[in-house]
């Protein structure tokens, strides 16, 4: 790995799979090098960056690979000492739990302080289930907004929805949530919006059970889906 010119460290950007060890099939053969060749990585969680490398075949022992953890916990004080390789000239990696780094990530906050302590940050190709999501949902693809993940209260998640829905007119609300909620989360699109809003359902994207349909809340109502326990992207929009 080569160092930037201020003589710090790179850090990459990497995107790992969206569920399953099919990182190889998925990610671009440079990601896949440039992944290979970083011995320091931080992530959110130890053990699923290890699975996530065992898979794309890195050379190195795991327990020889250096891994610090970002997660939702962690202080905005102990993102310092995250950086301290960098500073030091040391390339790592940064990774998420699952698809892309710092969207939806607690990671957005140690790449925001690498670019104010002048370090070199390089985005790697690989997938994005919000992008893929959109791009197959048939919706507005210039117009849109993602908002991350809505309230886990009942109350305050319906009063989101409709305010999303309300907002779907010619703009594409995009939103995630994790799979042990999904199935709660589609219950209360089918109770909030209005009928003739377009949801689409964009679930295990990469998977083998992947499945994307778009159809008016109304026609979700006589035949809704089983989303238990699956990964999904939820998309509104209205013209």
């Amino acid at each position: 790995m080569s160092e930037n010119p201020a003589g710090k460290g790179t850090l990459y950007l990497i995107p790992v799979a969206l569920g399953g060890d099919d990182a190889p099939s998925l990610l671009s053969p440079s990601t896949l090098e440039i992944a290979r060749n970083l011995g320091t990585f931080i992530a959110e969680n130890a053990k699923s960056a290890r699975r996530f490398l065992k898979a794309i075949g890195h050379p190195l022992p795991l327990q020889e690979i250096r891994f610090h953890i970002l997660d939702e916990h962690t202080a905005r004080r102990d993102v310092e000492s995250l950086l301290a390789p960098l500073l030091a000239g040391q390339d790592c990696g940064l990774m998420s739990e699952a698809g892309c780094p710092a969207v939806a990530d607690p990671g957005a906050v140690l790449v925001r302080r690498a670019h104010e302590s002048g370090v070199r940050v390089v985005p790697l190709v690989g997938p994005s289930a919000i992008l893929l999501a959109l791009m197959a949902s048939g919706m507005d693809g210039q117009h849109f907004a993602f908002h991350g993940y809505l309230p886990v209260d009942k109350v305050q998640r319906a009063r989101r929805l409709k305010e999303l829905d309300g907002r779907s007119t010619n703009e594409t609300q995009i939103f995630i949530e994790t799979p042990y909620r999904s199935a709660a989360m589609l219950n209360s699109l089918l109770e909030s919006c209005r009928g003739d809003t377009l949801l689409c359902i964009a679930a295990d994207l990469t998977l083998p059970a992947e499945s994307v349909a778009t159809r008016p809340i109304g026609e979700w109502k006589k035949k809704p889906p089983n989303l238990d326990r699956r990964l999904a992207v939820f998309l509104l929009y209205r013209e």
